[in-house]
């Protein structure tokens, strides 16, 4: 027995010795080719083992391989899959006995991997060369599930590392690379703490980031984990600390802190830019993240987006063509301006102020297509445009490039109302829509910010259904369809007095001092910025066809005027031609008096371009009535003549001409000093009618009181 003892104990002498000595003497062609072929079988790629190898089985096993490459697949270049300088795998042999995996050592020194993608598939899918390159399709029992027994051994490891490794990929419209990357691994078993840390050089960023979890073990058998990340850099901060909840599938919770100094440059760091832009810069959320991998929750106590701050009760889902936004949010202002479609810059109108003419550059409206959304919003003050609403409550949905927003009982310039806005860029070219209604509405500050229109004041309502198309300003302007309707009270027209205008041209006819005689027609009109025509009534309604604006109902009541107008509004043109034909009444009566009342009328024109809008005297319709007033008063003659002389006679008189046939000018009159027929048209009417009511009151030597107010 004691001999075998010693024979026994000699053995394991010898095969310890030898463990130790023969890697050093056999040729490392001996096992070179056998793990070689190993790999090629097991990856269906060709390995290449070119540099040194060594191999050391006690105290542990260890093999180190140097210049180590993986081929790559044909049709996607000559260079290797993947190479190394040197690879160093180290293993406790005692511990196996155990089913205990201990990895002393697993360092990949300076490693390389190209990825590639083209129209035959991609080169890191590893399949048998006559199968097809496509990903293969998902396990039939869908893939991990957490559980007991789902990790059943042991392990630990202890110097885990990457240097200097490189990660390429190429689709052959783009290329990105990671360079700089290294990666420490901390696993002292499965039951403790793993650590891991790690930096890299991507595109020019440098990026930092750390990683831990409670327990490997915990997490894979489906057991709450602690779990906290960090990620730092210019592009980026952010923190994560919570826990992977309880049971089979990922679930996670916990407190974060993102702060990312642009948004900007993140996405295009990601490989998707944002369209050209001054906005989406600065983003900071603070809360509560929850989700699985492919939806996510924010509760943010704090969310800032630029110069927009407030709280956010938002899901993020991932699994769609988009990722598709839900929930609500709180802001105290927004202001929708930087956010809006870029408009290139167009030449100003000549001199201050003004309607630039419409712009013909393209509007970008890529951004719809970037997320799905349904959002409803809460904002205490909303900025669109020079429009400032208060107290908005709204309903955001965006679906495969389509917005609609409704806006519920917002206040608006003291008043209070609705509107659904549509904007569609299904299609090649976008479409928009505007259906809105506004009660007790401000109408002076909200059409000078809506319209750059600042001479209309009052209160009251208003209705609009519009619709239009196109990609830039002008076309949007040259399609616009719709109607509305309007009913303002309390107010005034800025830029006119029609009571003023009254009373210079019957000045004028009346042979009065007035310097609109020696002015041209228009200028009979008292205007200017300080003058204005009050009314306690103002309605009406319109349509628009191809940017066309038809109006043919206006009426504006006053207790000593009543105005009725109709007209059009050439909005691609941008200029209008409207007539207002203003009555002063004889007596003072209630708006709501008849619409006919006599009295002195006298037809006002504007028409011109928007941003130079001549207002007059109609001297075409101011003729047509005196002329129509002429004849009504010669066909009301006594009968004492012929009806042909009575007629004859009767506009001789009222332009104050006698019988006389003689055309030719007395002596010392010339052609041009012969007074105006159509002004003694205008004269001869008032006069006479100033002579009739003046015997009609019995009092011929008084004037009458042309005064309308």
């Amino acid at each position: 027995m004691k001999r075998l003892g010693l024979a026994l104990g000699l053995i394991i002498v010898l095969l310890i010795a030898a463990a130790f000595i023969l890697p050093s003497v056999i040729p490392t062609s001996t096992y070179r080719d056998p793990v070689e072929t190993a790999a090629r079988d097991a990856l269906n790629r060709d390995v290449t083992l070119g540099g040194d190898i060594s191999l050391q089985i006690l105290p542990q096993l260890q093999i180190r391989a140097s210049e180590v490459s993986i081929a790559n697949v044909d049709g996607f270049g000559d260079e290797a899959f993947a190479e190394m300088r040197e690879m160093r795998v180290g293993l406790r042999l005692i511990p196996l006995l155990s089913r205990r995996v201990e990895i002393t050592e697993f360092v990949l020194v300076e490693p390389t991997i190209r990825l590639a993608q083209n129209r035959r598939g991609n080169n890191w899918t590893f399949t048998a060369p006559d199968a097809d390159m496509a990903a293969p399709a998902p396990a039939a029992d869908g893939g991990f599930v957490r559980g007991d027994g789902a990790l059943p051994i042991e392990a630990s490891f202890g110097d885990v590392r990457i240097e200097n490794g490189a990660l390429h990929f190429t689709d052959g419209s783009e290329s990105r690379s990671i360079t700089g990357l290294d990666l420490n691994i901390a696993l002292p078993s499965l039951d403790t703490e793993t650590r891991l840390t790690g930096a890299l050089n991507a595109d020019g960023e440098s990026l930092s980031f750390t990683a831990s979890i409670g327990s490997i073990r915990d997490f894979f058998e489906g057991r709450e984990t602690p779990v906290s990340l960090g990620l730092g850099g210019n592009l980026a901060a952010l923190s994560f600390d919570g826990r992977i909840l309880a049971g089979e599938a990922i679930a996670y919770d916990g407190e974060i802190d993102a702060n990312i100094p642009s948004l900007r440059a993140l996405t295009a760091f990601a490989g998707s830019p944002l369209p050209a832009g001054d906005n989406l810069e600065a983003f900071r959320a603070v809360g509560n993240l929850s989700g699985t991998p492919g939806e996510l929750a924010l509760q943010a106590r704090t969310l800032r987006l630029d110069a927009i701050s407030g709280q956010a009760d938002l899901t993020v889902n991932l699994t769609g063509d988009r990722p598709r936004l839900t929930g609500g949010l709180e802001l105290a202002e927004l202001d929708v301006n930087p956010y809006l479609p870029a408009v290139a810059e167009t030449p100003q109108p000549t001199g201050s102020g003004g309607i630039p003419p419409w712009s013909e550059a393209p509007i970008d409206l890529a951004g719809l297509g970037i997320v799905d959304a349904d959002l409803r919003l809460t904002v205490d003050r909303l900025q669109f445009q020079a429009i400032e609403i208060t107290n908005a409550r709204l309903r955001a949905r965006l679906n495969n490039s389509r917005l609609e927003v409704n806006l519920e009982n917002v206040g608006l310039y003291e008043g209070q109302g609705n509107a659904t806005i549509v904007a569609n860029n299904r299609s090649a070219r976008p479409s928009f829509s505007l259906v809105a209604a506004m009660n007790g509405l401000d109408a002076g500050p909200f059409l000078e910010a809506a319209a750059g229109f600042d001479k209309l004041l009052g209160t009251g309502d208003l209705s609009l259904e519009l619709a239009a198309s196109g990609n830039s300003q002008a076309a949007i302007m040259n399609s616009l369809d719709g109607s509305g309707d309007f009913s303002f009270a309390d107010g005034a027209i800025v830029g006119i007095n029609v009571a003023e205008t009254i009373r210079n041209v019957s000045s004028l006819v009346s042979g009065g001092s007035n310097s609109a005689t020696d002015s041209e027609d228009e200028t009979a009109a008292s205007t200017g910025e300080q003058q204005t025509t009050d009314f306690s009534s103002l309605t009406g309604s319109f349509s628009i066809v191809d940017g066309q604006i038809a109006q043919r109902d206006l009426l504006m009541l006053s207790p000593l005027l009543r105005i009725e107008g109709a007209g059009t509004v050439n909005l691609p043109a941008q200029s209008l031609d409207y007539r207002l034909r203003p009555r002063a009444v004889a007596s003072i009566e209630g708006q709501g008096g008849n619409r006919d009342l006599q009295g002195i009328t006298v037809p006002i024109r504007l028409r011109g371009g928007f941003n130079d809008v001549s207002v007059g005297v109609d001297t075409e319709a101011v003729g047509q009535a005196l002329l129509q007033g002429a004849l009504n008063n010669a066909l009301g003659s006594d009968g004492a003549t012929s009806p042909r002389d009575a007629l004859r006679d009767g506009l001789l008189n009222a332009i104050g001409l006698s019988d006389d046939r003689n055309d030719e000018p007395a002596d010392g009159e010339t052609t041009e000093s012969r007074p105006d027929p159509a002004e003694q048209l205008l004269r001869g009417l008032l006069n006479q009618r100033r002579n009739r009511d003046g015997n009609q009151d019995g009092d011929q030597d008084d004037p009458p009181n042309d005064d309308p107010q």
